[in-house]
């Protein structure tokens, strides 16, 4: 490897590689993690457009069943209030027992609400979380790696279990039981307690780097990160960077002179275009609906509420606030000053 001297007056930090025989090596190394970190940015914006699309249809489903339970149980209650009216007793009771009806309806009606559901998840997480980091802070650093440990392995091991169960299920339909095809939410729910494993990383962490071979990693990472084939490795990746960003600026302004953001942009205008046609058939199905003598007054109903809580706020931006308003639930001394301020109370 041959490398460029620094002066009298540069640092080691400062100093700039040439070319050398290692380049071999370290240019294409340098190329896959340059391509896989764009890739995984590129899935990761995909993913969020995708959502901000979804999430609004999602929204709808997750509150219908619950505004659903709300129009049942306001029948419920009108059909019991007219039920008392029939039965023998003083005017006085009767009146106390419709009385009792409405409050007690008008008190879980208010628990069958999207924003109660919100709540109601929110001070669930918190309490595992708390219970979590609690718990993680009295171990030792032997058992916090351990426990860490585990929880990787849990990841993959989840994955293949409910995988498993899927397949045999599916390849063996026709010979199990029916009933045993009521194991597929079994198996979601195992893939999907990787989630609940999550907390125990940053729990369990401030203990566990305690441990000497953490510190060992610690020591042995700033060695290499010292070493000057590592420098020189950094500083290839920031030239490709560089040379990544004026090969997109060339692009962006190679598509400006054929024309490729005029085209975009009718493209953008068609989807929109569609979108008013589906929304436009769709308002006369709805209507249409609300016209007969059975559904109607129903739909009616659907249209004035859905029609009054509609969200136009896209998932991206209730994302970085739900995170802005949970982040700090994700530290050990979040969970600390709560129990010193639960203590002093």
């Amino acid at each position: 490897m041959s490398d460029q001297h620094p002066g009298p007056s540069s640092s080691p930090d400062q100093r700039r590689f040439g070319a050398g025989l290692d380049d071999l090596i370290i240019w294409p190394l340098v190329l896959i993690a340059f391509a896989t970190r764009r890739v995984v940015q590129k899935l990761v914006l995909l993913l969020i457009t995708i959502f901000d699309y979804a999430f609004p249809i999602l929204l709808q489903l997750v509150r219908f069943p619950l505004f659903t339970a709300r129009i049942l149980g306001d029948a419920i209650v009108a059909l019991l209030t007219a039920v008392v009216r029939f039965i023998p007793m003083p005017a006085a009771r009767r009146e106390e027992w419709r009385a009792f009806i409405r409050q007690s309806w008008a008190w879980l009606r208010q628990k069958f609400s999207y924003k109660a559901f919100e709540e109601a998840i929110h001070h669930a997480f918190e309490g595992g979380m708390a219970w979590v980091f609690r718990n993680c802070r009295a171990l030792t650093p032997t058992t916090a790696l351990l426990v860490i440990l585990g929880a990787m392995l849990w990841l993959p091991i989840s994955f293949g279990i409910a995988t498993a169960i899927h397949a045999i299920l599916l390849a063996e339909a026709t010979s199990l039981p029916a009933w045993m095809q009521l194991l597929h939410p079994v198996a979601t729910l195992i893939a999907k307690s990787k989630l609940l494993v999550l907390p125990v990383y940053p729990a369990a962490w401030p203990q566990a780097k305690k441990h000497p071979a953490v510190q060992a990693l610690f020591g042995f990472y700033t060695y290499m990160a010292g070493l000057a084939v590592m420098r020189k490795v950094g500083q290839r990746y920031d030239e490709t960077a560089r040379a990544g960003s004026e090969i997109a600026g060339i692009c962006a302004r190679a598509a400006d002179r054929i024309g490729w953001p005029d085209l975009v942009e009718q493209l953008r205008l068609a989807a929109a275009e569609a979108r008013r046609e589906i929304r436009f058939a769709l308002r006369q199905t709805i209507a249409a609906s609300a016209r007969l003598p059975m559904i109607g007054a129903l739909v009616r109903r659907y249209v004035k509420h859905y029609g009054e809580t509609q969200e136009s706020e896209k998932l991206s931006v209730r994302t970085r606030a739900l995170f802005a308003r949970w982040s700090t639930n994700f530290t050990a001394e979040y969970y600390e000053a709560k129990d010193r301020d639960a203590q002093r109370a």
